[in-house]
């Protein structure tokens, strides 16, 4: 039982400390849920795709930069040690407090580790070429036939609030690569102005979060039977459940911000240091 926020506040205040033996099974115990939903791989792939953008972002913005010097840079910023340090310390931190058994039980069990083994194949999937247009095709198929999935996975984008922690997270990660280019010198820009900016793409961004959740989650989910995707809903809706949601989506945001702000410092460099 988690005890109250009062309580734990007055133990804050006379300067108890959590027993060792205690803090050391909370920690093996986020250690073992961050595994369990395979965090590393997730942050190489992500890695995979920031390299990927990075290309992206030199021939948009930077061409006339060094392969050489842009690739370096880029693969600094997109090293997997450091993503998955942000990512843990934060998801760490949202889950003080939080009932840990019952989401360790979940993951720990064949249906929970099918669910992640299909989300990391889908993630990874979606890299290649072409995949991504085909799955939203699917996704387009499926709802003229009115298939079961697509409701399904509807539901657990509804449950779990995706589109808006996704749009707050594209956001997030705009402003902070703004700020990385105006504190890098690439041009003056007031806060104001930066938000004003980002804003703008506000229904932009919730369209494209909307169908690219619903694809990459149809994809990933259309091996499952259908028995397990509904217990992965009723596990979400659960109290540890959400606890979980906010966590995951408090880990992976701070460590987009963080990579955001890099890349427009980058970028900001980059164009300082070419000729006029």
């Amino acid at each position: 039982m988690r005890a109250p926020v009062a309580a734990a506040a007055v133990l804050l205040a006379v300067g108890l400390s959590v027993p060792p033996a205690i803090a050391a099974g909370r920690s093996a115990e986020l250690h073992e849920l961050t595994r369990l939903l395979g965090f590393a791989e997730t942050v190489q792939i992500m890695r995979e795709e920031g390299l990927s953008y990075g290309a992206e972002l030199r021939d948009s913005m930077v061409p006339d930069a060094s392969p050489a010097v842009w690739e370096a840079a880029v693969a600094r910023i997109y090293d997997t040690d450091k993503m998955l340090d942000v990512v843990t310390e934060e998801f760490d931190t949202a889950l003080a407090g939080a009932d840990l058994a019952p989401m360790l039980a979940y993951f720990r069990g064949d249906e929970g580790q099918e669910i992640v083994r299909m989300e990391l194949a889908a993630r990874r999937a979606f890299m290649a070429e072409g995949i991504e247009d085909g799955a939203r095709a699917m996704v387009a198929e499926l709802a003229e036939a009115d298939a079961p999935l697509l409701g399904q996975v509807d539901t657990l984008i509804a449950d779990s609030d995706m589109v808006e922690f996704n749009v707050m997270g594209q956001l997030n990660a705009q402003l902070n690569f703004y700020r990385g280019l105006v504190e890098g010198g690439a041009f003056e820009m007031t806060e104001e102005e930066m938000l004003s900016d980002v804003w703008a793409q506000e229904e932009a961004a919730r369209e494209d979060s909307r169908d690219w959740l619903r694809a990459f989650m149809t994809m990933a989910y259309q091996p499952v039977d259908d028995p397990v995707l509904e217990r992965y809903a009723e596990f979400y809706r659960t109290e540890p459940g959400q606890d979980l949601n906010r966590a995951l989506f408090a880990g992976f945001d701070r460590m987009y911000d963080e990579l955001s702000y890099l890349l427009g410092f980058a970028v900001a460099e980059q164009m300082r240091s070419q000729p006029l």
